[in-house]
């Protein structure tokens, strides 16, 4: 999936007033966790198919739909996505988007069936098509027009890192824990953006509302 970083999204609304200097660090650093978090689950899942199929005796269409469904929801959703954090905030519609998907990952590292774990996982694409372009925004609003641009820059390089390390990740977890670790990992790095997102994107969070 191609990530929301052209020239017209980065543009698409000046930061009226920056958040200070000190301030950007940690909005870089929730922006980049959150939408890594849904980056990676797009390729991590992939490696630990097999161990899946195999725990809950599904056929092959069933793991496809694994992978599937939350492609499927996350691509028709991040538009609409977008828009609503322009209508009732960006910092709320990715702190909602990081809860619906941090919750979604819990009841899949417990599904019980094939079924529950798609579900599940479409739930997931939801969160993840609300906390996904919210990062970018939140980044295009808190930095001035000279060090937005590599604010994305470093944002757009991150996310790619993590997707590349998202297959290893899984590989390793599978290998020495278990298929289910490869959800419940996402827990305590959303626990861990949520924590940042309210301590520092708050203190800019009310220029943030549309107009």
């Amino acid at each position: 999936m191609k990530t929301p970083c052209d020239e017209a999204v980065m543009r698409s609304r000046a930061a009226e007033v920056p958040c200070r200097a000190a301030a950007r660090i940690w909005v870089l650093v929730a922006t980049i966790l959150g939408s890594s978090m849904a980056f990676i689950d797009g390729t991590v899942v992939n490696v630990a198919l097999p161990a899946v199929q195999a725990n809950f005796h599904a056929s092959v269409v069933d793991v496809q739909w694994v992978v599937e469904s939350y492609g499927l929801f996350l691509g028709a959703l991040i538009l609409v996505g977008g828009s609503l954090g322009d209508l009732f905030g960006r910092r709320l519609m990715f702190v909602i988007g990081i809860t619906i998907f941090t919750l979604a990952s819990a009841v899949c590292g417990s599904a019980l069936s094939i079924h529950q774990l798609i579900i599940a996982r479409s739930v997931q694409g939801v969160g993840a098509a609300l906390l996904v372009p919210g990062s970018l925004a939140i980044i295009s609003v808190s930095f001035d027009e000279k060090s937005r641009g590599r604010a994305i820059g470093t944002w757009s390089g991150f996310t790619a890192i993590t997707t590349a390390i998202g297959p290893v990740l899984g590989g390793w977890l599978v290998e020495h824990a278990s298929w289910r670790w490869v959800f419940f990992i996402n827990l305590p790095l959303a626990v861990a953006v949520i924590a940042i997102s309210l301590w520092q994107i708050q203190k800019a969070a009310s220029q943030w509302q549309a107009a």
